[in-house]
């Protein structure tokens, strides 16, 4: 398995023969509004695509939302649209997001299995976990989405945690499927007023604690409401202790697991 750091939550998952792009953000630098009204009033997103992501790009086969309403464009926004509805590439996502989908022209494919049951995908297995954009009003507000626990035959078992804060479910899911690889947002995302609406530091220090396996982080240094930054979170791990198990690429940084992971 190999997996690409684009930029924010944008990544492309190599499995076997497929390349699995997730929640593509393709907009040029400040194409996109502020998501905060105080301060600076950063346009987005604050960097460009890496040169070599277009290259990338071209060997997708498919893409995976972890979710895309309500102004959510940091994880689907007008550029991906475009450049998904010319390619016809297949867009994987729950039920409650096909029909927007569909009506903005994607060539989208529910998953048609019950909520956190496993159903099949791509020649191994999907399943959705639950989602917390955020807490009290703020989190009332949000679009929530899922995360997705992908298990294919000889691959480390990859759990892409979606935009969420971390939960007792999370937790949860966590020791008890105890995931090989997992990609969690670590930005500390957080409107004017409100907590944080993904995990940051401090959520990501125990999430790694508490997962046995590898963990990625990204969500970081892409977007004007994310304040948390890659030095801030490596020395965070080294200070817990962690730095061996948490991986924070660069933008356009591969990383590989060969196999599944002990």
């Amino acid at each position: 398995m190999k997996i690409q750091q684009l930029r924010n939550a944008t990544i492309i998952v190599e499995t076997g023969a497929n390349r699995i792009l997730i929640d593509p953000m393709l907009a040029p630098r400040h194409a996109l509004p502020p998501l905060r009204l105080s301060g600076a009033r950063q346009r987005n997103p604050l960097i460009e695509l890496p040169d070599f992501a277009w290259p990338a790009l071209e060997s997708v086969t498919h893409c995976l939302i972890t979710h895309c309403q309500r102004g959510h464009f940091d994880h689907l926004d007008r550029a991906a649209k475009q450049w998904l509805r010319e390619r016809k590439i297949p867009v994987i996502c729950t039920p409650h997001d096909a029909g927007h989908l569909i009506e903005r022209g994607l060539n989208a494919q529910p998953l048609h299995h019950e909520h956190e049951l496993p159903g099949p995908f791509l020649g191994g297995t999907i399943r959705t976990v639950r989602c917390t954009h955020g807490r009290g009003l703020i989190g009332r507000l949000m679009e929530h989405g899922v995360g997705y626990l992908i298990e294919s035959p000889g691959e480390p078992s990859l759990y892409l945690s979606g935009d969420t804060v971390l939960t007792p479910t999370v937790r949860d899911f966590v020791v008890q499927h105890r995931p090989q690889v997992c990609v969690v947002p670590a930005g500390g995302a957080r409107f004017d007023l409100g907590g944080e609406i993904i995990m940051g530091i401090e959520d990501v220090i125990d999430f790694t604690r508490l997962s046995p396996g590898i963990v990625i982080a990204n969500h970081v240094e892409a977007l004007s409401h994310c304040p948390v930054t890659r030095n801030d979170l490596r020395r965070a791990a080294e200070q817990a202790g962690v730095e061996a198990r948490l991986r924070i690429p660069a933008d356009g940084e591969t990383l590989e697991f060969h196999g599944t992971l002990s």
